[in-house]
């Protein structure tokens, strides 16, 4: 086994062993509706209603942000989809018996954390033009991102993944239109 691959398996392992160690949190029955909720707000739901609070605001700054994390958010999940059918990453439930599946998944590949991706990439657009909204959103950013350990759907690298990308594009976003 050359140098890289032997690398390559530690990482793995090392992933394997944190998505457990997230997933068996999923035993308790309260954490698991926690993260079911917060799974549940980051398909969308919670990310449109702060859409529309914005638009209530009535500014043309406003409309401009909304329809720069409508027009990004489209762009990232072609993204993110050619992503998970290129890289074919089956699920962590689906690879592993002992992880237990929280939620439904909303496709079949695991790589990268789509929930994740469009949390840290609307922060980001949102923070920029609202500072004040840091601590709200970084906290549930965060808590989405946990959400998808917790639940069995990905693996930790498959998180991190999403937290690069989604910051990427969030601020290419910001940079190209800004």
């Amino acid at each position: 086994m050359t140098r890289l691959q032997s690398t390559l398996h530690r990482i793995h392992l090392l992933d394997v062993h944190w998505c457990i160690q997230f997933n068996a949190a999923s035993r308790h029955r309260l954490i698991l509706i926690f993260f079911q909720l917060i799974s549940r707000l980051g398909n969308g739901v919670f990310w449109y209603a702060l859409m529309i609070g914005l638009l209530l605001h009535d500014s043309a700054h406003e409309y401009a942000l909304v329809l720069k994390m409508l027009i990004t958010g489209a762009i990232t999940t072609c993204i993110y989809k050619i992503l998970k059918h290129k890289t074919l990453r089956p699920r962590p439930y689906q690879v592993h018996q002992h992880i237990a599946v929280g939620a439904p998944a909303l496709d079949q590949f695991s790589f990268p954390s789509g929930h994740t991706l469009h949390a840290v990439m609307f922060s980001i657009l949102a923070c920029t033009a609202h500072p004040e909204l840091i601590l709200s959103l970084g906290t549930f950013s965060v808590l989405v991102a946990i959400s998808r350990l917790v639940l069995g759907l990905h693996y930790p690298s498959d998180v991190l993944a999403a937290i690069g990308l989604g910051s990427l594009i969030g601020c290419l976003a910001i940079t190209i239109v800004p």
